[in-house]
């Protein structure tokens, strides 16, 4: 499973265009308004490759322009920072992207973004939720799924078994329950 920052910004329903998380503002390095980013990417250096990150609304946040890999993410420069102060302003921002903007997944792996919103369905067809959320404690991916009817959410294992086919294009995913996984 690929994990660019699973925060989708915009719902799966909405016509706006979707962001993804894929780094955060650390805060100041240095004395020349180089700034510290946290990345959720795979690789930390490709923020340079998307260049004009946004912010959660969609609005420019900073344009990177030069940058080089540190522990946990990348120090940059960027067109809008020049001050450590101002760098240090911009301390906890969340950084974005567009899902389009981003690879495209190999086959079997995708975007926690991509699936939250999916519909999840059991093999006769009847809709049992919504893929609220992709969580991992620790043994592997869970689906959090938000129940049609309301009520509590449950976590589905993100396995073969459990969920046999995922279904982009016509947005769902399908669940076999099982004793283990009720």
């Amino acid at each position: 499973m690929v994990d660019a920052g699973a925060a989708l910004v915009n719902s799966r329903r909405m016509s706006q265009e979707r962001l993804i998380m894929v780094g955060r503002v650390a805060g100041a390095f240095g004395v020349r308004g180089e700034v510290r980013i946290t990345t959720f990417t795979q690789d930390p250096m490709a923020l340079l490759a998307y260049r004009d990150l946004r912010r959660e609304d969609g609005s420019p946040a900073l344009s990177l322009t030069a940058g080089r890999p540190s522990k946990g993410g990348i120090i940059v420069k960027a067109k809008e920072v020049a001050t450590p102060e101002q760098a240090n302003a911009l301390r906890g921002l969340r950084l974005h992207v567009p899902r389009q903007a981003l690879p495209e997944p190999e086959e079997e792996e995708f975007y926690h973004a991509d699936l939250i919103g999916l519909a999840a369905r059991t093999p006769e067809g009847e809709t049992l939720g919504e893929v609220k959320a992709v969580m991992n404690f620790g043994a592997g991916d869970m689906l959090e799924i938000a129940p049609a009817s309301g009520g509590q959410s449950w976590y589905l294992p993100f396995t073969k078994a459990a969920a046999p086919e995922v279904n982009l294009k016509d947005g769902y995913v399908l669940v076999v329950r099982t004793e283990e996984t009720e």
